[in-house]
């Protein structure tokens, strides 16, 4: 995989989601500085499997805090493919619900086109945010190197500390949450 050049585009669509993002009482007071805290931003690269849904929960539930707002991340190969792009809109409304009830946090949500490991890292690039969380197969080494892994590519590239979820054995289908 290469790396985007800087002056290299790259097509996205912002998914609008339901518009049930609650009024976020102010942040409280920094002890020291006695400011405001701001939240962060965190990006979550999401798919449609089992190990994605995993390292969501996994950061909805370690990582965020109620000032934070959480960026669903989605790359898909072409914009052409309507029934995946609507059943990634689908699946990011769903998360951004499910975020809004178990952590109380912000949501917004970019498809992006193109490989996913570049725009991932692109996306970082331009948010600049706290961490990037996304899961892993939880292949071994030697396939990952064979095949080639985005989370081995972020981990490579990304500007922005990736946070790589493996998933536990006993995970299947479900979460382990």
């Amino acid at each position: 995989m290469e790396t985007l050049k800087e002056e290299e585009e790259y097509n996205w669509k912002e998914v609008v989601l339901p518009s049930l993002i609650p009024i976020v009482p102010e942040p409280e007071l920094d002890r020291e500085s006695g400011e405001r805290r701001r939240g962060r931003d965190i990006i979550i690269a999401i798919d449609h499997g089992p190990n994605s849904k995993h390292a969501f929960d996994w950061a909805i539930t370690h990582l965020c805090r109620l000032a934070d707002t959480i960026h669903l991340v989605h790359a898909i190969s072409s914009f052409n493919n309507q029934i995946v792009y609507d059943t990634t809109e689908v699946l990011m409304e769903k998360l951004s619900v499910e975020a809004l009830q178990v952590a109380m946090v912000k949501t917004k949500a970019r498809i992006v086109e193109g490989d996913a490991g570049k725009v991932i890292c692109k996306e970082a690039e331009r948010l600049k945010p706290a961490a990037v969380v996304m899961g892993t197969r939880g292949r071994s080494l030697f396939q990952s190197v064979i095949q080639g892994s985005v989370g081995e590519y972020c981990f490579h590239n990304c500007k922005t500390a990736p946070i790589i979820i493996v998933p536990g054995k006993e995970a299947g289908e479900e979460s382990v949450l």
